[in-house]
């Protein structure tokens, strides 16, 4: 038995949960459509470059969420997962996880979005472990600023070291699945790891390392 880790945006499912979620905002009415989701792009573009300040990131997406409780955010994350997270899963990736979880693998989702959306999408997938960037609650609603070091680039080694020394695991025969440049410090810690649909960046390097590269459909 080993730990299996995955990432989730552009690994697991074919997109990105967080620009997915802004899109789903405009739907609500909790942003200005046209000129958030303009920005968004713009941010998205960033971090597809590995240039992206994920503070702003966040500053950015958790504004409309600043005075609404987790229920009520929950309440409209449930049917987003279904509707809109659920047709982007690939087929390969959840054939993946059966496969891990046959072996005897114990499975954990690492994601740079926010806590309340991967957790939603783990619990569909039936994943129990999750590690994301959590938010910080004040009087019972969302205060739009984060909390704790975020799961993002060399964030996601540390918040995993902080983990398995937590949960009593060892990352010995850990593997790792991302598609993302931005994955490169927590590729290089594991003993498997292995690109999904990887960026240039990342692909260039698989290549060069000799990693697995998948092409998940």
């Amino acid at each position: 038995m080993a730990l299996a880790i995955f990432d989730l945006d552009e690994t697991l499912i074919h997109g990105d949960c967080a620009s997915l979620w802004s899109a789903e905002m405009a739907k609500l009415g909790w942003v200005d459509g046209v000129s958030f989701l303009q920005k968004d792009q713009q941010l998205m573009a960033l971090y597809a470059e590995g240039k992206l300040a994920m503070e702003d990131y966040m500053a950015f997406s958790l504004s409309p969420l600043v005075g609404r409780s987790a229920e009520e955010v929950a309440f409209v994350v449930e049917p987003y997962v279904e509707d809109v997270i659920e047709p982007l899963l690939f087929s390969d990736a959840t054939r993946c996880l059966a496969n891990h979880r046959a072996a005897g693998d114990r499975i954990l989702i690492i994601s740079a979005s926010a806590h309340f959306l991967v957790s939603a999408i783990a619990a569909h997938l039936k994943v129990e472990d999750v590690l994301a960037i959590d938010l910080e609650e004040q009087h019972g609603t969302y205060s739009g600023h984060t909390q704790g070091v975020l799961t993002y680039r060399e964030g996601k080694v540390t918040r995993l070291r902080a983990w398995l020394e937590e949960q009593g695991e060892s990352l010995d025969g850990a593997y790792f699945y991302s598609d993302s440049r931005n994955d490169l410090p927590l590729l290089q810690l594991v003993s498997k790891p292995h690109t999904v649909n990887p960026d240039p960046v990342l692909r260039r390097h698989a290549e060069q390392a000799g990693w697995p590269i998948l092409s998940w459909r």
